[in-house]
């Protein structure tokens, strides 16, 4: 049956009071259904209806200004918003912070497993993600404030293990961006950078027996997309909305080597100048072994890609990112979910079973603070709400983590002449005590998982006895740089060790330095 086109107006105003709406898509316009967005906002405003609304979405949804959740970010709407990532609609994580709704956040991967337990009638994933975290119910149990109240993550025990149980969200409405639509309803996303979990939210709102409302790029006849291109049957879809004007992302309207539809030459990726940042990622790219399958977090740890790059030796490792792409190089700032070159893209919830099962070899990510026991947070910071993304389902099974950052805030670090210098000291980000505990220094220990953090002054590593410092960056001074921005005194290992010089000069390091994935 050919399935209603309609516009964004009239397909909001199908949607009752109470209803919980699932939003699929990710970051900076990466299969955000925007139009939708922004048509249900100005649906409230002018009628105060639906209210009573709960969402649910598995990563960022917005591009930290004025798109995506912010078209929405009106409290009254609300009884309950479950994120897994909330800093790329700050409005939206502002209200949150305020009390103004019910506000939880679950890891992505989590959220991706929900929605496919509520399409199969489960009531709900069991599994290890989230244990000694803030997910753990003996912390914070995903809550975000005081207005959520209700107990939406259980800890159990089976096989004489611990175990958390996330009870599955039912769906009512699902709202989806493809890339392209035949009159059946049938959606392909071949252009897009990603498939991300678009079937599994439409299956949950029709075994709910509710709406999935589609937004496609274009319409193509009936025909017009090959079976093994149609990433949600069509029999899921009851309504389209057609949006010619959204690209591949807010800021990128079509780049094919995003989408596989052609490569990227080497010529046109730019190296890394000589900063903080760069120094960061070479000393975290000694750590790279040959043959790893590994994942890149946002920010300073995508700079270890660029470094293998530059070094000769990418071809070496299998990159992976939590949007469903295997190998090629992650794209950086609000493109980030997408990939250039990537060998191969799968469905979100195909990914997040491959971190939260055998796990990657290793993972570098980023991290706002640690503390002497080794604990990592990159959620929450001074009251407000960032929320976790894929870092929990990514950090529980990698078997080595590397966190990337600069040793403290706002300081002002240079290189000079092959040397590090501080004209100005920053505040500290390894402190205490962690405000959130995002990832467990104790159960990584249990666990064996080797852990290093590496910054620009020196490298630490997680022992038994907690936070051990076992390099510093040449020209640095422990009593004069490092101690005045940490927030405790670590552990010294018996062999303090100088980062080596080469990291902090301009040409190319020597192969010497990267004797685990060369040899």
């Amino acid at each position: 049956m050919e399935k209603p086109v309609v516009s964004a107006d009239e397909a909001v105003a199908q949607i009752p009071d109470g209803a919980t709406i699932g939003i699929g898509g990710s970051g900076s316009g990466h299969a955000i259904p925007d139009k939708l967005l922004e048509a249900l906002g100005a649906r409230f405003r002018a009628t105060r209806r639906p209210g009573e609304l709960t969402l649910l979405h598995a990563f960022g949804v917005g591009n930290q200004k004025d798109r995506g959740l912010e078209h929405v970010a009106i409290p009254e709407m609300y009884r309950r918003v479950v994120g897994g990532h909330w800093s790329m609609a700050p409005s939206m994580a502002r209200l949150a912070e305020e009390n103004r709704f019910e506000a939880y956040n679950l890891p992505a991967g989590i959220v991706v497993q929900l929605l496919h337990c509520a399409a199969a009638g489960s009531p709900g994933w069991l599994t290890h993600v989230g244990l000694h975290t803030f997910m753990d119910p003996r912390l914070e149990g995903g809550k975000l404030n005081e207005s959520a109240r209700e107990d939406i993550v259980e800890l159990v025990e089976r096989g004489g293990r611990e175990w958390l149980f996330y009870p599955t969200i039912p769906v009512d409405v699902a709202f989806i961006h493809a890339w392209k639509a035949d009159p059946d309803g049938n959606l392909g996303m071949n252009e897009a950078a990603g498939s991300w979990h678009n079937c599994a939210l439409a299956q949950a709102a029709k075994a709910a027996n509710g709406l999935t409302i589609a937004v496609v790029r274009e319409r193509v006849e009936r025909g017009g997309i090959h079976p093994r291109d149609v990433r949600v049957p069509g029999c899921f879809v009851d309504f389209v909305v057609v949006d010619p004007e959204q690209g591949q992302t807010f800021q990128t309207d079509y780049d094919p080597a995003f989408s596989g539809d052609a490569r990227r030459p080497e010529s046109e990726f730019e190296k890394l100048p000589l900063t903080v940042r760069k120094a960061i990622a070479r000393r975290a790219a000694m750590e790279l072994e040959s043959g790893v399958v590994l994942n890149v977090g946002f920010g300073v740890p995508d700079g270890v890609l660029a470094v293998a790059r530059e070094q000769g030796f990418a071809d070496r490792i299998v990159p992976t990112i939590e949007h469903g792409q295997f190998g090629g190089t992650p794209a950086g700032g609000l493109d980030f979910g997408a990939v250039w070159n990537p060998d191969a893209i799968l469905e979100t919830g195909h990914m997040f079973d491959f971190y939260q099962g055998r796990g990657v070899d290793q993972t570098f990510l980023g991290f706002l603070q640690i503390d002497r026991e080794g604990n990592v947070n990159v959620s929450k910071l001074a009251g407000r709400v960032i929320g976790t993304g894929g870092f929990i389902d990514i950090s529980q099974r990698a078997r080595k983590l590397v966190f990337c950052g600069t040793l403290a805030v706002k300081a002002d670090a240079q290189i000079e002449n092959g040397k590090l210098r501080y004209h100005r000291h920053g505040k500290p980000k390894l402190v205490d005590q962690v405000a959130q505990v995002t990832f467990s220094g104790r159960y990584a220990r249990e666990l064996g998982q080797e852990t290093l953090y590496v910054t620009e002054a020196a490298v630490f590593r997680l022992t038994e006895e907690g936070v051990r410092l076992e390099e510093i960056a040449p020209g640095v001074d422990l009593e004069r740089d490092i101690y005045p921005q940490l927030g405790f005194r670590p552990a010294i290992s018996d062999d303090l060790r100088v980062i080596p010089k080469a990291v902090f000069r301009e040409p190319r390091l020597p192969d010497k330095l990267f004797v685990k994935i060369l040899t």
